[in-house]
């Protein structure tokens, strides 16, 4: 029995030396990758040692960019063939060489560069640790900093969320956090190899009207805004070309009194998606399995009508026009020279000015809002009451919904000059621009339209039907005019109502000829004669054609 005992033993430590063995073969994971870091740990760049997120989508480490001596600590895609960087710790102040160490230092994380000089922290107020702290990469590429025993996001002690680089990953988010007072954006790299910050940063404009993110170049200390994304609609900003209807990804957009956010989620989380700005362009990248690139979304801005006041005041740019840039109905260019040179930038003005009393509105249908630093918003009105509110104010130019979902609700208003317009394929918003009664008489739109052409084409038809008839009309009065003119004759008898002699005479030969019967016309003074004035003595009788007289 002792024997067949050891047997199984020795059967079952082997099982599970084989199933061990297959999980570190196939699942390497399971050994290797390590997704937190606790405060008796460190990284250093010597060890090589990474922190890699659950699921092995992202990887946190000190990297080095091609020919440059500089190290870094940051968050990249550990699947995609070409480095892709997420977030970048210390990218204003790099290590200038290969000593670098990452530890928790009471509730804060710190990297010590030589001499243990400190290169970068988390900077936060020190405080009475009441639990052990780590640091740990989760899932979604978010590096945080927590208590061991609260694993809550609400209870993070730091996250790398709330400090963006370049890169909005899903589930991060971008704009105001009023309980904090922290401004989430992102800023370009440098250049391609250069992780520092660069020129162009993608913001959320809170000083406007109403909120909208903008790309800004940081041009010699200046703010030159470079595009705008328009108003958010319930659905999306106007002026981003995010494409609605994907299965995979969900956008948000939160506005109340704790916070002004967007942010976007994937639904399907084998597909990658991420938004990047660089010099001069926000772009969208999506890398769907089994690609192990990235492919281009879109980027923006995407041609002329995305520059900021390429177009000026009242004109919306169209590029399926020439040129690209229109008045609205019921304005002119304001420099008709410069206009006529394709140059747009001076806009459009009223031909008629509002009268406060009898104004109306033309709809612009697919267009991109205009920008909203003279807008104001009302989220409590039905769109029904959007035109009565906007006559009721003589200073109001426009409106559109503010929330496009359910068929409509509430309503932007604006007031001032219109300006940065553009005019899209098949997205966009319906906007109502106010026009003086004067103006709307042949600037109507589509019923107007379609009531000119009818009555157009009624006005032609009456036209030819006048026509049709006088020319009838005289025709008959011709044909009349020829058939009194004569009377005719047959034979030796006179017709009153024609006057017709023969040429020549009927022959019957023994083979019964007959010659064609041809007639000829006599003045009706010569019958007058031939019938002494169609004398009774010379009548012969009367028949159905008439009175029958010898000649």
């Amino acid at each position: 029995m002792k024997g067949v005992h050891n047997i199984y033993h020795h059967s079952y430590t082997f099982s599970f030396l084989l199933v061990f063995l297959a999980l570190i073969l196939f699942h390497p994971a399971l050994s290797t990758y390590v997704n937190t870091m606790s405060s008796s740990e460190s990284l250093t760049i010597s060890s090589n040692r990474t922190l890699v997120s659950p699921g092995g989508v992202f990887e946190l480490g000190f990297f080095k960019p091609s020919g440059r001596s500089r190290w870094y600590l940051g968050i990249w895609y550990k699947k995609v063939s070409q480095k892709t960087y997420a977030w970048v710790a210390n990218r204003d102040n790099p290590l200038s060489n290969s000593i670098g160490t990452l530890k928790i230092s009471g509730n804060n994380l710190v990297l010590l560069g030589q001499s243990n000089n400190t290169v970068w922290s988390t900077n936060l107020t020190r405080e009475n640790v009441r639990s052990p702290v780590i640091a740990e990469l989760l899932p979604n590429g978010n590096f945080v900093m927590r208590y061991s025993n609260n694993k809550d996001s609400s209870g993070f002690l730091w996250q790398s969320f709330d400090f963006p680089t370049d890169t909005l990953l899903p589930e991060m988010k971008l704009g105001y956090d009023f309980k904090t007072g922290r401004n989430r954006f992102l800023t370009s790299w440098r250049s391609y190899d250069d992780p520092s910050s660069g020129k162009f940063t993608y913001e959320l404009d809170i000083q406007t009207g109403l909120p909208e993110f903008i790309l800004i170049n940081r041009f010699l200390n200046q703010r030159v805004v470079m595009q705008r994304s328009g108003p958010w609609n319930g659905i999306e900003f106007s002026g981003i070309p995010e494409v609605q209807g994907l299965n995979y990804m969900v956008y948000n957009y939160t506005e109340n009194s704790e916070e002004i956010a967007y942010s976007f989620q994937m639904t399907n989380q084998s597909i990658y998606s991420r938004l990047t700005v660089s010099d001069y362009t926000l772009n969208r990248f999506t890398r769907i399995p089994p690609s192990w690139g990235w492919s281009l979304f879109w980027s923006l801005p995407t041609d002329v009508c995305d520059s900021l006041y390429f177009c000026g005041s009242y004109s919306y740019c169209d590029l399926n026009t020439s040129p690209y840039c229109n008045c609205i109905r019921g304005f002119v260019p304001k420099n008709r020279q410069r206009w006529d040179l394709r140059d747009g930038s001076h806009g459009c003005v009223r031909t008629t000015q509002m009268s406060c009393s009898g104004d109306g509105f033309l709809r612009l249908n697919n267009m991109n809002l205009p920008d909203t630093k003279t807008a104001s918003v009302d989220r409590t009105i039905d769109v029904k009451k959007c035109e009565e509110k906007c006559l009721s104010d003589c200073n109001c130019t426009s409106f559109a919904t503010a929330d496009v979902r359910n068929g409509g609700l509430g309503c932007v208003f604006w007031t001032g000059d219109l300006v940065e317009i553009r005019k899209q394929a098949v997205v966009g918003q319906d906007l109502y621009v106010r026009l003086n009664a004067a103006d709307l008489d042949f600037s109507s739109g589509e019923k107007r339209d379609r009531t000119g052409t009818i009555i157009g084409w009624s006005i032609g038809v009456s036209v030819m039907l006048i026509l049709s008839v006088i020319v009838f009309c005289f025709w008959r009065r011709r044909q009349k005019q020829a058939k009194a003119d004569a009377t005719p004759i047959v034979g030796n008898q006179v017709l009153m109502n024609e006057v017709v002699l023969p040429r020549k005479k009927i022959h019957f030969s023994g083979e019964d000829e007959v010659e064609n019967l041809e007639l000829s016309l006599m003045e009706f003074e010569a019958v007058v004669t031939a019938t002494e004035h169609f004398s009774d003595f010379n009548k012969v009788g009367k028949g159905g054609f008439g009175v029958v007289y010898k000649v």
